[in-house]
């Protein structure tokens, strides 16, 4: 009813009178409904294909759905039922998917984006935590928090092929873009794991090789998050449980130029520890791989990190609690969500200063833009809804509309295609 309402209200502003069918019946509450179950015309948005489709998915860990919004209209479009406590997503970056990390039950679920409709469950083991794709699409790899181990599936198959073992609590389990190397978090040993991948199953003999253990390194309490620079040269991880953020070399290819000019390259090794604020939770790269920006839960500011010089920049006060940020596709603009504020911070990477700071709903987290970055979403834990704030438009960005979601949303994955 929200949308409907927000519809009309665009529709008088601009021509100062109400619909006919309004005006003449005196009947607002069917042209609401009608609104709300068909969308409408959106002023000012790129006007998309006919064939176009986009969609968010949003998990929500306290009623085991996921709820299917359609941001072509900007409208729900279905909810599904999915394993218990339902937390990591992600989109299959060549195939119409999505992969839900159900942590109370061990278990994957596969969405078909084309349909909306669950198509495989699949085991993997005890309290899987996040979720990865390697950038052919082919095989995923899943952190088992509970179990401490990463589930190797192959997504083809739509099954595991293979475990290996990690660190306690292992958090993420990220590939980097060549897909040689894989990267784990282990929470609660404070540690990251670094492991040697091989490509994907030999389609006709079925062969493969489990990933192999190449190093590890300590010394980062609450490791959570990690980032992989685009060159897959370094791996930054946020060290939770204290104030640092973790840098270091991942091995270069025997091959490569790098390990041509400097053979030391050739293996894994720890370049630094950063001082960054307390509890830093987030890491939020630039598409250019140049900077990355800290969340620093603990402390309420952003700290920007050099990815050349391994070096801290500035820290700046964000905004209360400060949980994701995100960087928009020309680096220039940093969009942080803030747990404890209620808002959205949009920070200037340019200029260094606080942009703008956008209301969203109580205690936002994750954070993801749409397809063309007009929207930012951000799924608000305690209202059980998800804010959709336009990030262009005449008076500069503000929130849009609000769409429901289930109850503690908790991830957000968007999958846009055409349809053949």
């Amino acid at each position: 009813m929200w949308h409907g309402l927000r519809c009309v209200g665009r529709a008088f502003r601009r021509t100062g009178k109400l619909p006919v069918r309004l005006s003449r019946n005196l009947v607002a509450l069917s042209s609401v409904l009608l609104f709300a179950g068909t969308g409408c015309k959106h002023w000012g948005f790129p006007q998309k294909p006919a064939n176009y489709r986009e969609f968010a998915y949003v998990t929500n860990g306290g009623s085991n759905t996921v709820s299917v919004l359609d941001l072509v209209y900007l409208r729900p479009d279905r909810v599904l039922q999915v394993g218990r406590d339902p937390g990591g997503a992600t989109a299959n970056p060549k195939r119409n998917e999505v992969y839900v990390v159900n942590s109370g039950d061990g278990t994957i679920t596969v969405i078909d984006a084309e349909t909306n409709n669950i198509v495989s469950t699949m085991g993997v083991h005890r309290k899987p935590y996040s979720i990865s794709v390697d950038a052919d699409g082919r095989m995923a790899y899943v952190a088992n928090s509970g179990s401490n181990s990463v589930s190797v599936i192959d997504l083809d198959q739509r099954r595991e092929i293979a475990v290996a073992g990690t660190g306690e609590e292992p958090g993420l389990a990220k590939v980097s873009p060549d897909m040689r190397s894989l990267v784990v978090t282990n929470r609660a040993s404070g540690s990251v794991s670094i492991y040697d991948l091989s490509p994907a199953p030999d389609k006709d003999t079925g062969e493969y090789t489990p990933p192999k253990l190449r190093s590890t390194f300590d010394g980062c309490p609450g490791a959570t998050d990690a980032t992989i620079l685009p060159d897959s040269s370094k791996v930054f991880v946020a060290c939770s449980g204290g104030h640092e953020v973790l840098a270091v070399g991942l091995a270069s290819a025997p091959d490569s130029w790098a390990a041509k000019q400097d053979p030391d390259t050739m293996h894994d090794r720890k370049l630094t520890l950063l001082d960054v604020g307390e509890v830093p939770v987030h890491l939020a790269m630039k598409p250019d791989g140049g900077e990355i920006f800290v969340s620093n839960f603990g402390s309420n500011t952003i700290s920007e990190l050099s990815t050349w010089t391994n070096e801290v920049g500035i820290t700046f006060p964000i905004g209360t609690k400060p949980t994701r940020g995100i960087v928009s596709a020309d680096n220039s603009m940093l969009w942080v969500s803030t747990f404890g504020g209620d808002a959205v911070s949009i920070y200037s990477i340019d200029d260094g200063h606080l942009q703008n700071v956008i209301r969203t709903g109580p205690a936002p987290d994750a954070i993801a833009f749409s397809a063309d970055e007009h929207l930012l979403l951000t799924a608000n834990t305690v209202s059980g809804d998800v804010s959709l704030i336009r990030t262009q438009g005449r008076d500069g960005p503000g929130l849009y509309t609000m769409l429901p979601a289930g109850k503690s949303p908790n991830s957000i994955a968007i999958k846009s295609f055409y349809v053949k």
